[in-house]
């Protein structure tokens, strides 16, 4: 397990797996009669929205300060939630699309290492 892991099962119990958090959430939204609205659309709207909150907790602090917002509670209560909202939104948006978002993302990185080697030079690449 990962160190990440293992710091979120210390702080919230034992972490479901990527299915069971998806049909949870189908189901939840299912019991509300929510399906007509999470479109695709919807969901993306939805994700980006989530996704600005998170940034907004960031938004005026330096880079010393944002490295430590996770040592106050409060602001540390808040990015957990916002990255909880983001993480829901992703995984209705790709339970709608047929998406495996696992697989995507391992296939994204081993797309990256093929487009961003390592420099043999030392010289690094900036992100695009």
């Amino acid at each position: 397990m990962s160190v990440a892991g293992e710091a979120g099962e210390a702080a919230f119990g034992a972490v479901p797996d990527v299915a069971v958090l998806q049909q949870r959430l189908a189901a939840f939204a299912a019991a509300r009669d929510w399906g007509p609205y999470h479109t695709p659309k919807n969901l993306a709207a939805a994700l980006s929205v989530e996704a600005s909150e998170l940034v907004e907790i960031f938004q005026w602090l330096t880079p010393e300060q944002s490295a430590r917002v996770m040592e106050r509670p409060e602001s540390a209560h808040r990015v957990a939630d916002e990255v909880a909202d983001v993480l829901a939104y992703l995984l209705q948006f790709c339970d709608v699309l047929g998406i495996d978002p696992l697989a995507a993302l391992a296939a994204k990185i081993e797309r990256n290492e093929t487009r961003f080697p390592v420099p043999e030079s030392g010289v690094r690449h900036s992100s695009e």
